[in-house]
């Protein structure tokens, strides 16, 4: 039976190694992205090539009230949703405008609820299906700098355990997963001599790989997971525990 994956933020360093690790599973593919067509058209020659599956590209701003509208006429079949979609600001609190902050909270919070509103009947008529948010370990504990991006994590987080006890009865689980620094794009506005300064102060004493936020993604939408439902699961080098 074919099972079929949307990814939001698919262009990403995350969303890329989420869905090539889906892909590898089997899944069929809706890849979203704003602006990066040039990533999400690599990719989709390297799945095909690779794996052979239906791979469909959908372009939406979620950066933009109700932007996630742009998805829905795209997705048919479904039985998995992984938001990956994410951006950050960093500096100080009192610099943040008023226009980064609604976007901070469209493209982390409020387009992601509602776009799995307007999904969950696909879900609902199957009576299983898994929904995996990507947090952060900002949305757990919070982090100068970025508070906003913390709060919109942490109501992703606040989200994710609310919703897993309304649909468990369904059958459909509900996770997260909050990385800690992971090499994407997302941290190249440090400096090498900050990015080591960042691994210094991580247990494991590196930064995380986006393939190792995948292979988490892959065991909550398996079997494997089974059992668990409205958990954060922290993979972050024992940076915060």
């Amino acid at each position: 039976m074919k099972k079929y994956a949307l990814i939001t933020g698919a262009s990403g360093g995350i969303g890329r190694a989420v869905a090539q690790t889906l892909a590898e599973q089997g899944y069929h593919l809706y890849l979203h992205y704003h602006l990066n067509k040039g990533s999400i058209d690599s990719l989709m020659a390297d799945l095909s090539g690779r794996f052979g599956g239906e791979y469909v590209p959908i372009q939406a701003d979620l950066g933009r009230a109700c932007g996630y509208k742009d998805i829905l006429p795209k997705i048919f079949g479904l039985d998995a949703i992984v938001h990956c979609g994410g951006t950050s600001v960093y500096g100080l609190f009192q610099d943040l405008t008023d226009e980064e902050a609604g976007r901070l909270f469209n493209i982390h919070t409020l387009n992601p609820i509602l776009l799995t509103k307007a999904l969950l009947p696909k879900l609902l008529a199957k009576k299983s299906g898994n929904i995996v948010f990507i947090s952060s370990i900002w949305g757990e504990t919070g982090a100068a700098c970025e508070a906003v991006y913390s709060a919109a994590k942490g109501a992703q987080i606040s989200f994710v355990k609310a919703l897993s006890k309304e649909l468990a009865p369904s059958g459909i689980r509900v996770n997260a997963i909050a990385p800690g620094a992971v090499e994407t794009a997302m941290l190249n506005q440090f400096t090498n001599t900050e990015l080591a300064d960042i691994a210094s102060e991580i247990p494991m004493g590196r930064l995380g790989r986006p393939d190792e936020i995948a292979n988490g993604v892959v065991f909550l939408v398996s079997d494997l997971s089974s059992y668990i439902t409205g958990q954060v699961l922290s993979i972050n080098g024992g940076w915060y525990t």
